[in-house]
């Protein structure tokens, strides 16, 4: 399958009838990619309802849309969804796969890839076109960056984080084209999805957020973690945290910034309390303006911010709140 001008593609998704914003991110890289190898991007989208979101994939960058509508595709079915892909790579050769690395994404791009026996990178927050036309895929590790690639097999397949990509503008004059998909003549039944129960999270979700405050192990206990979440919420801002902030029990996994947590790409992030350790700080991507307050003036996050407030969090945040306050009311 080795064809360094092969489509470039995306598996999109959708929750529901509605299509999820990293596969608009994807597309916007995507695009670039395969412009870069005089390729086609061409997106594969399984689901019920989901022509108008094949409108906006064109719309994005999208060449050619794949599109199964189905009810039985209403769900995510491990089974079928990865019989379809498979199958269609196999007659359309793509030469990258891209998808998120969501809970669908994690699960099914190891099964493509198993079923077309090439390599797979996960979690990467960066993508690139080499001088010889191979797919650079970066991910965090060691307390940085390291590059891996998959000279040899096809397609080269990676997931990729959420919110590491800008979401491109939507084109509605762009034109592209439609292909409907045929379900599978003997649907998998091994598995059957019943029913998907959707956690809402509070507040701002991380991913999306314009303004982001994250708190580190330097606000100390519960109470210190407190005014960090009190800051946060005054700016209207996403809560992230580092590990050991998870770790003391001050907050849940599912806020945590960095290596093997969220990624994000704020105008404005606030660190609060930490040091700004490598696996923290490359969940930072793309943020147009970086503040730290720290006590310690020696700490590494200063040099990785534009700006820097050498004071202890717990009495600086109050009177920050204050601050605030005054502003908004006119003082």
């Amino acid at each position: 399958m080795k064809n360094n001008n092969a489509p470039v593609w995306i598996v999109a998704e959708q929750a529901g009838s509605a299509l999820q914003a990293i596969s608009l991110q994807l597309v916007g890289k995507a695009r670039q990619l395969a412009d870069q190898l005089g390729s086609t991007l061409e997106v594969v989208l399984l689901g019920e309802n989901s022509r108008p979101n094949s409108d906006s994939l064109i719309a994005a960058g999208a060449d050619t849309v794949f599109i199964g509508n189905a009810a039985e595709l209403s769900f995510y079915q491990p089974e079928i969804y990865t019989e379809m892909i498979v199958k269609l790579a196999v007659e359309q050769k793509p030469g990258i796969v891209l998808m998120g690395s969501t809970d669908m994404g994690r699960e099914l791009a190891p099964l493509v890839a198993a079923r077309l026996k090439t390599g797979l990178t996960a979690h990467c927050i960066e993508l690139e076109i080499s001088e010889n036309k191979i797919l650079e895929q970066k991910i965090p590790a060691y307390g940085g960056l390291i590059t891996i690639t998959c000279p040899e097999k096809r397609p080269q397949m990676a997931t990729v984080a959420k919110g590491v990509f800008q979401k491109p503008e939507l084109d509605p004059d762009r034109t592209g084209t439609t292909i409907p998909l045929d379900l599978p003549a003997d649907l998998p039944e091994r598995i059957n999805t019943i029913e998907i129960v959707r956690e809402e999270p509070e507040g701002i979700p991380l991913e999306s957020a314009s303004i982001v405050v994250a708190g580190g192990i330097g606000a100390c206990d519960t109470a210190g973690w407190g005014k960090i979440a009190d800051l946060a919420g005054t700016l209207k801002a996403a809560l992230g945290s580092t590990r050991p902030v998870v770790d003391a029990g001050w907050t849940e996994l599912e806020i945590m910034i960095g290596q093997s947590g969220k990624m994000v790409s704020p105008d404005l992030y606030i660190g609060v309390g930490l040091s700004g350790e490598q696996q923290h700080m490359v969940g930072i991507t793309g943020a147009k303006i970086m503040v730290a307050i720290n006590n310690d003036a020696e700490s590494p996050v200063f040099e990785q911010v534009d700006y820097g407030v050498v004071d202890d969090c717990r009495e600086f945040i109050p009177v920050l709140l204050e601050k605030i306050e005054q502003y908004r009311n006119g003082v």
